[in-house]
């Protein structure tokens, strides 16, 4: 909990018990924070959240999400409502600006390598499906953190409202631009031990508008009836535009607009940064890309008609950064999801990765008996030694699928190479995708059925090994991976 004190305290004097679990602050109610809420209730470990906004938004487009998340949604018991909540996704049409197909991306054969389908969601859907998770009172809002401060005994924050709380340990899962992060590499800087490439702006090369319409008539659209997600991505010829638009339940469209920067459009584009979008610039890029084709429908629909049919306060525009971070933890504090690494969100890994941070670390901190600051930076280096490799692979591939609807040269050679592969060099792209298929350790493990052995997880086999050496009795759900098979590696 948040006390008001009139000064941040020394941190060597914080009030944090030696015993028992870590009590761990976690700044950021996003995907990965609130997934790491979830973990820590199920593990029993104490935590709270903190967020600088007032009230939940739930701005966005759409979430892919696939076999590489399925049996973490099976074991916290959510996965049924969220298939119920989204469309399978079995591909990926590809049009021009004439509504001419030009070719498919096919991802049915990740099913059956990976044991399950994917499923487009809409963004608030999925993160209403987590915030249900986690129990109110665990949850502050209008918690801007000002500042951090750690020592031997613990952690400390201080929020913008005057309030300040105090834990084991501190998780930055605030995002691109993470208060935590930004914290931790100021105190770092100042100490000499931060590295040159963490000290260097977010790069980006465009600007996305995302948002999700109000139901539509399926008269209109008829592919809204369609019980799986119809995928368009609309390339550009002549102008630095992609498009896209995603079917969803209740006859919603999700849909996003990707303009690629150009030096002088960056220029206007960059007093954005590290800001929220004011509504204008949202409205601005809508009457821009209004004319714009879409396929389906009676032929003439355009991005308009979406737009029309979406609440303005389901509207956002956002600048896209890609990012990999070199330092991911000191001391008592550590970061998670985009705080860490940011990926383009064409390779519709981001939110499965930002999950995936989370139930490394979660394994980690249920199996963590010492808070000393040696002890506590050992499981961080583990966490990271784990998930970096992920991240890594994430962020390649996300920038691969991103060169798709772009625009230049190389993204055409992408388009050929892409329009041109062998199947059995694509089943080996999707073996990459869906081969880390992390668990908790803590929770019955989930029998996988692909037909590719998951890779390892060293969290998992470790942390296992700890609690069977505890006397814990392991659990497996034998109706759906006793995660002891690791034949194959992520990298």
């Amino acid at each position: 909990m948040c006390t008001s004190p009139s000064k941040m305290l020394n941190p060597d004097s914080f009030s944090v018990s030696t015993q028992g679990k870590p009590k761990v602050l976690i700044v950021g109610a996003g995907i990965a924070g609130l997934m790491l809420g979830i973990l820590l209730e199920r593990a029993n470990i104490p935590y709270d959240i903190y967020e600088r906004s007032a009230e939940v938004k739930t701005l966005g487009s759409a979430v892919y999400l696939g076999a590489n998340i399925t049996p973490l949604f099976k074991q916290i018991g959510i996965y049924d409502e969220f298939t119920a909540r989204g469309k399978k996704c079995e591909h990926m049409d590809f049009f021009n600006e004439k509504r001419k197909p030009t070719f498919v991306m096919d991802f049915k054969a990740s099913t059956f390598l990976g044991g399950s389908a994917g499923y487009i969601i809409p963004r608030s859907a999925l993160y209403d499906l987590l915030l249900k998770q986690v129990p109110p009172h665990k949850l502050h809002m209008g918690k801007k953190i000002l500042s951090t401060v750690q020592g031997d005994l613990g952690v400390q924050i201080r929020c913008s409202d005057g309030s300040f709380a105090d834990g084991d340990i501190l998780v930055g899962a605030d995002g691109a631009y993470s208060g935590v992060r930004q914290n931790l590499y100021e105190q770092l800087k100042k100490e000499g031990k931060l590295p040159s490439c963490d000290d260097k702006a977010l790069p980006y090369s465009c600007v996305c508008l995302v948002g999700q319409s109000s139901p539509m008539d399926p008269s209109v659209v008829p592919e809204l009836t369609n019980p799986l997600c119809h995928y368009k991505n609309i390339v550009a010829t002549d102008r630095r535009y992609s498009w896209s638009t995603y079917t969803a339940p209740d006859n919603v469209i999700c849909w996003s607009v990707i303009q690629y920067l150009d030096g002088e459009s960056a220029k206007l584009n960059d007093s954005f940064r590290n800001t929220e979008w004011g509504a204008e610039a949202a409205i601005a890029m809508c009457e821009d890309v209004w004319d714009f084709p879409l396929p389906g429908g009676n032929g003439n629909l355009t991005m308009g008609d979406i737009i029309s049919n979406t609440p303005q306060n389901q509207i956002s525009k956002a600048i896209l950064e890609e990012k990999l971070f070199e330092t991911w933890y000191h001391g008592r504090t550590v970061l998670i999801g985009d705080a860490c690494h940011k990926v383009h969100p064409a390779g519709g890994q981001g939110a499965a990765v930002a999950m995936q941070d989370a139930v490394v670390l979660a394994n980690w901190l249920n199996v963590l008996t010492s808070k000393s600051v040696k002890d506590v930076e050992k499981i961080f280096k583990e966490y990271k030694e784990e998930s970096a490799p992920i991240a890594k692979l994430a962020f390649d591939h996300s920038r691969m699928i991103a060169l798709i609807s772009a625009k230049g040269v190389r993204a055409s050679m992408v388009r050929c190479w892409i329009k041109n592969m062998p199947e059995r060099q694509w089943k080996s792209l999707l073996s990459r995708v869906v081969c880390y298929r992390p668990q908790v350790s803590f929770l019955p493990l989930i029998k996988d059925t692909g037909t590719l052995t998951p890779c390892y997880q060293p969290s998992l086999e470790k942390t296992l090994a700890v609690l069977r050496d505890k006397g814990s009795k392991i659990s497996i759900n034998n109706d759906d991976h006793d995660g002891s098979e690791t034949l194959c590696t992520p990298n």
